[in-house]
């Protein structure tokens, strides 16, 4: 099968082609397994983690990629959730215990890192790991809810809010654009105030319905009672340590922090940033009930998905695109034309 192969770590500004097209072996189902033929599958800033050794694979080479959707190929023994053809989401989540908890487990294997993932024409995956995908959305526009849009969920619950209070976005890529409309169905007293580097970024934050967009280092109309960040850099930890109103929180939704400034982090003041019962949290990856609960509320509402499409093969293109920042929306690569 045509896949897009991780062979050595490397850094996209020395090597802007570190995934290599090759002939892969195709998988089979084991028990309890499904073989999804993959549709498409998104690209994720997890991706250049990955890639670039912040979160390296324990093997090499393997096979990237984890906001996979596709159809159901062939099932293994014991496999009783889905019919062959019926169409599946796969997500970070590869498997885990099972637990509440089976997102912190040394147990948890990721999807694309730890087993070969969806750049590629096949996949497996545990049937308890596959999930159904609301029919309103096209194949490309389901593939960013897989991460993008259920770690967004899951960042959101973390931030712990209540209707009306004020929430910050600090980013607005593939996941903040999400966020912002999950946030607004959910908490529709709320306020939302985008930070983001780019006019674009702005003025989409402002398209979809953002009370308020400025730059990292801006002021907000108001103090928010929570923020949440999804950049890969230090320098907006800081600024929204120092704009959120006493007892506020700030979640961090990122697998791993770039190095590029985080020399800056030297010039955190604790009466500025930390006192008045601050808090910081981190996001570490998602569970299965969060896949489970985030997309039936993403068809409801119904989410409006912004995707840019790339073949497989211009998956170096599409990463070397995400790392260079303003991002509209997410990338999504179109794999198989499913019959």
């Amino acid at each position: 099968m045509r896949a897009m192969v991780l062979s050595r770590l490397a850094r996209l500004d020395e090597n802007p082609a570190p995934l290599v097209p090759a002939e892969w072996p195709e998988p089979a189902a084991g028990d309890g397994e499904l073989l999804v033929k993959v549709s498409v599958c998104g690209v994720c800033h997890t991706e250049l983690d990955e890639i670039e050794g912040r979160t390296p694979p324990p093997s090499l080479p393997v096979v990237p990629g984890h906001q996979i959707v596709g159809y159901v190929a062939g099932r293994g023994e014991r496999c009783t959730r889905f019919e062959t053809g019926q169409r599946v989401g796969i997500g970070w989540i590869h498997s885990s215990t099972g637990e509440d908890d089976e997102n912190l487990s040394p147990n948890f294997r990721a999807t694309g890192r730890d087993v070969d993932g969806g750049y590629a024409e096949y996949v497996t995956v545990p049937e308890a790991y596959a999930y159904p995908i609301p029919e309103v959305f096209s194949d490309a526009e389901a593939a960013p809810l897989l991460c993008a849009g259920a770690v967004g969920y899951r960042s959101l619950k973390l931030a712990g809010i209540r209707d009306g209070d004020a929430l910050g976005l600090t980013g607005f890529g593939g996941s903040g654009h999400l966020v912002l409309q999950l946030a607004r169905h959910l908490y529709p007293a709320s306020r939302i105030f985008v930070f983001a580097r780019s006019d674009k970024e702005r003025a989409f934050a402002r398209e979809l319905g953002a009370h308020w967009a400025g730059d990292t280092s801006d002021a907000p109309p108001e103090a928010p009672h929570a923020i949440i960040d999804t950049t890969p850099a230090w320098r907006p930890v800081l600024a929204a340590l120092e704009c959120l109103r006493p007892g506020g929180r700030l979640v961090v939704n990122a697998i791993r922090k770039e190095d590029r400034d985080r020399d800056l982090m030297a010039s955190i003041r604790y009466e500025d940033h930390l006192w008045m019962e601050k808090e910081l949290k981190t996001v570490a990856n998602v569970t299965s009930s969060d896949l489970a609960e985030f997309l039936p509320i993403a068809g409801e509402i119904p989410l409006q998905v912004e995707v840019q499409e790339y073949a497989l093969e211009e998956a170096n293109e599409a990463l070397v695109a995400l790392r260079s920042g303003h991002v509209r929306g997410a990338k999504v690569l179109k794999i198989s034309s499913v019959e």
